[in-house]
């Protein structure tokens, strides 16, 4: 017995991407891109922001599941309500008050899955095409993408050793009506993906008052506060301006990524908008990784695990800042971070770190080139190093391996005093 329109389907080759959605073509390739080097053996990569594995608090999360599974196997196996579990959201309403000194009612919590789904929550609930939102430039570039895959309108505004340039901002702001601001101004205030700088107190408190003049809502993102090197970080937007500031963070860079948790904390009428923009995407978060950071919140681990994790995020970074004193060729100009993951490098213009990008994989060593972190494709002579996952060891076989890359590309090049002496950005 034969079906008449088999051989018609068979025979049937259709281009699926004639009908993709305008928004399907905007952002997200890096992204890509960056994971996909995440399990090279071979290649030292200081592309992704990856949390060190030795990081991973494998000892604690062992007995943690296994009594979770003896003791509370319903709850924690279940879906959980698409604002989060009530204990989860009051861990966190906890752990924000430790760590930023004020405590946000629980009710205005929202359990998010990791960072960046709480920047797509809110694209959801804000953004039509077409709508303007401010970041600094440079910033994440996962936010790029999922601005621009609301087909948003994203304005950079530049940044100096101080953060972003928030005079300039305020000018911007000052030369159109009210009703002509952008919805949000997205900002990582603390050692800042991907330059490792951080927003001073003066520029926070200006950044609240214009934003707040402005009608503008501030997106906080807390994913690397608490990864300070050597001092408590300046005050949080949300701590000073709770009333226009919607604070995201994220548990895969201070606990581990492998369960995808975060959350959203700010005006109510904003996270209650994000959650029912929620039900509409993943229903909720899980509720095995909620009960495990319950637990480590609950159960004092934070502060030990923290200070471990800073204090071997602290010796890569200074192995690398070391590593480039030594070996980068004049010319050459990076940011000395003060905590997080990143340094950013700033060769001379003309430079084109895309096509060194590709060259270096040659060589065995991997990094990203600047121009995907700005929105109007600027940085062409800029890169992102990262040495959060990467051992001290590495990080000098690495970073020998780019100079020398460098070195070429730049020979015949002004020579000048090594840039390690005379730039200290952010240091």
């Amino acid at each position: 017995m034969s079906y008449a329109g088999a051989d018609l389907l068979a025979d049937a080759s259709w281009d699926w991407s004639d009908r993709f959605a305008a928004r399907a073509a905007l952002g997200g390739g890096e992204v890509t891109a960056i994971l996909s080097l995440a399990g090279s053996p071979d290649t030292i990569t200081f592309s992704g922001g990856f949390p060190a594995p030795e990081t991973f608090p494998v000892d604690l999360v062992g007995p943690v599941v296994a009594d979770l599974l003896a003791h509370d196997p319903a709850r924690t196996l279940q879906y959980t309500p698409t604002e989060g579990l009530t204990t989860s959201r009051a861990a966190i309403a906890d752990l924000v008050s430790a760590t930023q000194g004020t405590r946000p009612d629980p009710a205005a919590v929202l359990v998010t899955s990791g960072g960046i789904d709480a920047l797509s929550l809110l694209a959801r609930v804000f953004l039509e095409p077409g709508d303007q939102v401010v970041v600094e430039a440079p910033t994440y570039l996962g936010a790029l993408s999922g601005f621009a895959g609301s087909q948003a309108e994203i304005l950079g505004i530049p940044m100096d050793a101080d953060g972003m340039c928030v005079d300039e901002l305020e000018r911007v702001l000052g030369a159109r009506p009210r009703r002509a601001a952008p919805k949000l101004c997205y900002v990582i205030p603390d050692y800042q993906n991907p330059t490792g700088l951080s927003l001073t107190v003066e520029r926070r408190r200006a950044l609240v008052q214009s934003c707040r003049r402005h009608g503008i809502l501030i997106v906080e993102d807390v994913a690397y506060r608490e990864l300070g090197f050597d001092s408590a970080p300046a005050p949080s937007l949300w701590s000073l301006g709770p009333d226009v500031v919607l604070q995201i963070g994220t548990f895969s860079k201070i606990l581990f990524p492998g369960v995808r948790l975060g959350w959203a904390v700010g005006p109510h009428e904003v996270v209650a908008a994000m959650a029912v923009a929620k039900q509409n995407s993943d229903q909720c978060s899980g509720a095995l990784g909620q009960q495990i950071m319950h637990a480590f919140v609950t159960g004092g681990y934070f502060p030990a695990h923290l200070a471990r994790a800073r204090a071997l995020y602290e010796s890569r970074a200074l192995a690398m800042l070391d590593a480039l004193d030594r070996q980068m060729p004049a010319g050459m100009q990076w940011t000395r971070p003060k905590g997080g993951f990143f340094v950013w490098l700033t060769a001379p213009e003309g430079t084109d770190m895309a096509r060194m990008a590709a060259r270096s994989l040659e060589e065995k060593v991997a990094f990203v080139p600047g121009s995907p972190f700005y929105p109007d494709g600027r940085g062409t002579n800029q890169a992102r190093l990262a040495f959060s996952s990467v051992p001290v060891d590495r990080i000098e076989r690495g970073v020998r391996r780019l100079s020398d890359l460098l070195e070429a590309e730049l020979r015949g090049a002004s020579t000048g005093p090594r840039a390690g002496s005379s730039l200290r950005t952010g240091g």
